[in-house]
């Protein structure tokens, strides 16, 4: 039996906040019913059609879920959504911001109708103040969180490649999920909550911010180094790859002054000898660990390093890591089914001492609509005439 098998979540969920919390839920058991827009879906299934037509967000996002298709303009459309959140446990929407209230669906009103019901509002900026109504897509949010200004090299600020405001939200969502059913457990009473993206990637910025706010300027865009750490960083081998390695404390310093450069002397050199000594002379650090690496092909570096305990790391492209041996000899690669066949698909990151994650099919659009209003009393030719009508 799966964590969560037995619980039931209902989401008016769209591109990838949501959907990311709903899909980890499900990974765990939950019955996640996932209410799209009848025809097209969620607009995330158009993003791109790199997966054999579909869309590489999706297929990451929306396994083990039911798709329903509902109009809720519709009087019917609402009826059955209303069916629905009275047999559910948690209700979750990131519509955009006021969408769900007039809906009728606003966090307050499903609290007063469901007492053991969680909801969770996911937004751009927050139900309230003056940037409630704003666009929120991910790089607009990355740059109202500073995230942007200390991302890329000191010429050229940079988003993150991932969606990682989406990705944060998403993760408190999930959390905050968990949470709720515990105190619900301990209280019997469902919960209310919100997140935004905002905040949850705010969260995520306090090392900048906290740096900012007490030493008076924000820490400088290094591209691929650390702003406040030496040496930490990408360095060129002699085969033209790139090895990054970490140094964390002065005892790992001198040994990697000892081992790797085969030089124990620079690490009592007065210019290195203490970490804001090596950040503030960064280039004649470079210069000197460069001029050892530049020697050595890419193997014979991370050979030396490995044996001296030193952090390191290459610079895998997408197609290194998705054939990582790491990956392989942990077995972390599943099968599912799709509307396109069976994809290739990571298991997700907790290793539970026997579960085994949920890993079922990516729906098609609708593709469980009339499974779900059959289980709530529609016949056939009712669920045709809804068909017919545009409500579902």
């Amino acid at each position: 039996m799966l964590p969560l098998e037995g619980i039931t979540v209902v989401s008016l969920e769209q591109a990838v906040a949501a959907p990311f919390a709903t899909r980890q839920l499900a990974d765990l058991g939950a019955r996640v019913i996932k209410v799209e827009r009848p025809g097209v879906g969620d607009f995330a299934r158009g993003y791109d059609a790199a997966v054999r037509g579909m869309a590489s967000y999706f297929v990451w996002l929306n396994r083990s879920k039911e798709s329903l298709t509902l109009d809720l303009k519709h009087p019917e459309a609402k009826r059955i959504l209303d069916q629905l959140v009275a047999q559910a446990d948690i209700f979750i929407q990131n519509l955009a911001p006021g969408a769900v209230e007039r809906l009728g669906y606003g966090m307050t009103t499903l609290r007063q109708r469901y007492p053991r019901l969680i909801v969770c509002d996911i937004s751009g900026f927050g139900a309230t103040g003056p940037y409630r109504d704003k666009k929120a897509y991910d790089l607009l949010v990355q740059c109202e969180a500073g995230l942007v200004s200390v991302t890329g090299t000191p010429e050229t600020p940079c988003k993150v490649g991932i969606s990682v405001a989406d990705i944060a939200a998403g993760m408190y969502c999930y959390s905050g999920i968990l949470t709720a059913l515990y105190q619900r457990e301990r209280t019997g009473q469902g919960t209310a909550f919100e997140v935004s993206l905002f905040e949850a990637l705010g969260e995520w910025m306090g090392n900048p911010a906290y740096f900012t706010a007490y030493k008076g300027s924000p820490p400088p865009r290094t591209g691929a180094s650390h702003a406040t750490i030496a040496p930490y960083g990408p360095f060129a081998t002699a085969d033209n790859k790139s090895v990054f390695i970490g140094i964390q404390n002065e005892r790992e310093w001198a040994r990697f002054c000892e081992v790797v450069l085969l030089q124990p002397a620079v690490a009592s050199d007065p210019r290195f000898n203490a970490n804001s000594k090596r950040v503030a002379n960064r280039e004649e650090l470079h210069a000197a660990i460069e001029a050892v690496f530049g020697r050595l092909t890419a193997d014979e570096l991370v050979d030396r390093l490995d044996a001296s305990q030193i952090a390191n790391a290459r610079m895998n492209t997408m197609r290194e890591f998705i054939e990582h041996p790491q990956l392989g000899a942990r077995n972390r690669w599943r099968e599912v089914g799709s509307p396109v066949g069976p994809l290739r698909v990571l298991l997700p990151p907790v290793t539970m001492e026997d579960v085994e994650p949920r890993m079922d099919a990516i729906p098609d659009v609708g593709e469980h609509t009339a499974q779900i209003l059959r289980s709530l009393g529609y016949d056939d030719a009712r669920i045709e005439q809804l068909r017919s009508e545009g409500t579902v």
